[in-house]
């Protein structure tokens, strides 16, 4: 092992509108002090309950993934375990987020796009 992941960095064009949207969905402290990162008007970033961080960078010249069309292709996403699909839909759904379509024999999953156009599902957590 040479590294550990610090964040994942999400670029977009309103970082900080998106962490407060990710902060809606998974809890956490936007733009905690932390001597790793300084935050600015062009960068935010989310320290959730685990421990991991989620960081938010501007790019002017950000494309939205098209998915499932492969015009702009979708570059990574996250997956976010929940408990009752149906009540996390709607919170995401009240934060910003737009559901995709997806495959109907596909269960336990969903599909979304956050404010900014990034892909996420939200996934069944087996009890």
């Amino acid at each position: 092992m040479i590294a550990t992941l610090q964040t994942q960095v999400l670029n977009c064009p309103e970082p900080h509108d998106l962490a407060a949207f990710y902060a809606r969905l998974l809890g956490g402290e936007v733009d905690r002090p932390d001597p790793r990162w300084v935050p600015d008007a062009d960068s935010a970033t989310l320290h959730l309950p685990g421990g991991a961080v989620l960081s938010f960078q501007r790019d002017p010249h950000f494309r939205a993934p098209t998915w499932p069309d492969p015009a702009v292709p979708l570059q990574s996403h996250l997956d976010l375990g929940v408990s009752d699909l149906d009540a996390a839909e709607r919170i995401a759904l009240a934060a910003g987020a737009r559901r995709l379509p997806t495959a109907p024999a596909v269960k336990g999953w969903r599909v979304y796009a956050d404010p900014a156009g990034h892909v996420f599902c939200l996934v069944h957590e087996s009890a």
